[in-house]
């Protein structure tokens, strides 16, 4: 059964940088994954971000290449990154 997974986080300070970093982390995701990921913001609060990943078949294989993406971004690693996993109602 695919599933979704968001991931939230909030960012204060050097913003640019870090878009940038999660932008080629999602780029990175849909080269070895093929999941293109979604980069958003709240609505009310610009400082809240979301990275959107679906449909995710291989939860583990996902995971595993999240974790190795942030390796080389300080920023987002740095980032307190919560997740939320979500699968379609039975």
């Amino acid at each position: 059964m695919a599933a979704a997974l968001y991931i939230y986080y909030r960012v204060q300070d050097n913003i640019l940088p870090i878009r940038q970093q999660a932008e080629t982390l999602q780029a990175e995701i849909e080269k070895t994954t093929n999941i293109k990921g979604r980069l958003l913001q709240r609505r009310d609060d610009t400082q809240t971000w979301m990275e959107v990943y679906e449909p995710v078949a291989d939860a583990d294989a996902l995971q595993q290449a999240l974790q190795r993406a942030l390796t080389t971004r300080p920023l987002l690693a740095a980032l307190a990154r919560h997740e939320e996993w979500f699968v379609p109602l039975t």
